[in-house]
């Protein structure tokens, strides 16, 4: 089922869902239903399953030469889409990411998805590799969301690459893209993000997902705004608790959004581990409370691969 019609059939009611990262390489599936068991009785509808780009290692030869090699360290999202679709019963939700993908690579998984009965996917661009400084795209692949948006939206049409297939069967992909309440750190400015935003819409995605925040304040702003430009689509918020103190820096690091004063003094004041993931926890319930009462569609919670802070607080809240 489709994004959108789990939203029109939750008729107001706020939905429950979550991201999970695919495991290590190496790794069992088993670590995958870890982290969906402790989560499943509070009905998620769909599961959001991340997708990551290849990186880059040096190995090093006995004559001392490095070579660069290229390699992966999580398992393909598709499979891992498939195995929780077939013991859960519950929609998947893959993300398709330029980065480390040619436009062949792209249709090849899309043909899959379609045949696995998947009927949605979340459209990125997806993070730059960590010897580069900025994005790089893959030779043969997408260099912007938009582009990547608009091969989905081809095969929604009909249209393939290399007007290769014969049947004029068409895709049907309920398609996501990314919104930024504190505006994407490459965008100049805020309108010039809008700008992207609605031409993505117009394009035609049919739901937005947003970056994390701590302040509902910012996407409050950001709904109204995006209302205010032509922007109709469902507005999913993206959360996550603070856990550890730590992520007070890194989560503005990688994520570059703000941690309000308030969090940021209740946490850096607690005396205990247990004390720091407890004022994350509480400052979260909150949250989550005042965007229910707002009105929001589903609460859509990035757990990277530890469910218990995420379950405490949805039983709070739901």
């Amino acid at each position: 089922m489709k994004i959108t019609e789990h939203i029109n059939n939750a008729k107001g009611k706020t939905l429950f869902s979550f991201e999970l990262l695919p495991p290590i390489k190496g790794s069992s599936i088993q670590g995958i239903f870890n982290a969906i068991d402790p989560l499943m009785e509070l009905n998620p509808p769909f599961i959001d399953v991340t997708s990551l780009r290849e990186d880059h290692i040096y190995k090093e030869h006995p004559n001392g030469l490095l070579e660069k090699v290229i390699t992966r360290k999580r398992p393909g999202t598709v499979a891992v889409c498939a195995a929780i679709m077939n013991k859960y019963k519950v929609d998947a939700v893959p993300h398709l990411i330029c980065g480390g993908f040619t436009k062949e690579e792209t249709e090849y998984a899309l043909i899959d998805l379609q045949f696995l009965g998947i009927d949605n996917v979340l459209v990125l661009r997806g993070d730059a590799r960590k010897a580069d400084s900025g994005f790089v795209p893959t030779p043969g692949g997408h260099a912007y969301a938009t582009d990547l948006l608009g091969q989905v939206v081809n095969m929604n049409n009909g249209i393939y690459l290399h007007g290769d297939v014969e049947s004029p069967y068409k895709t049907d992909f309920c398609i996501g893209v990314a919104g930024y309440p504190e505006k994407h750190f490459e965008a100049p400015n805020l309108k010039t993000d809008f700008k992207y935003l609605k031409q993505k819409v117009d394009m035609g995605a049919n739901f937005i997902v947003t970056q994390m925040f701590f302040d509902n304040q910012k996407y409050f702003d950001f709904v109204n705004n995006c209302r205010a430009n032509g922007i109709n689509v469902p507005i999913i918020p993206g959360l996550k608790p603070i856990t550890v103190s730590k992520q007070l820096i890194s989560l503005s690091k990688i994520f570059h959004i703000d941690i309000p004063e308030a969090l940021t003094e209740a946490i850096t004041e607690a005396k205990t581990k247990e004390d720091v993931r407890e004022v994350g926890i509480q400052w979260m319930i909150q949250q989550c409370k005042e965007l229910v009462k707002f009105g929001v569609p589903v609460l859509h919670f990035y757990t990277m691969g530890n469910p218990e802070p995420t379950k405490h607080i949805a039983q709070a809240v739901f």
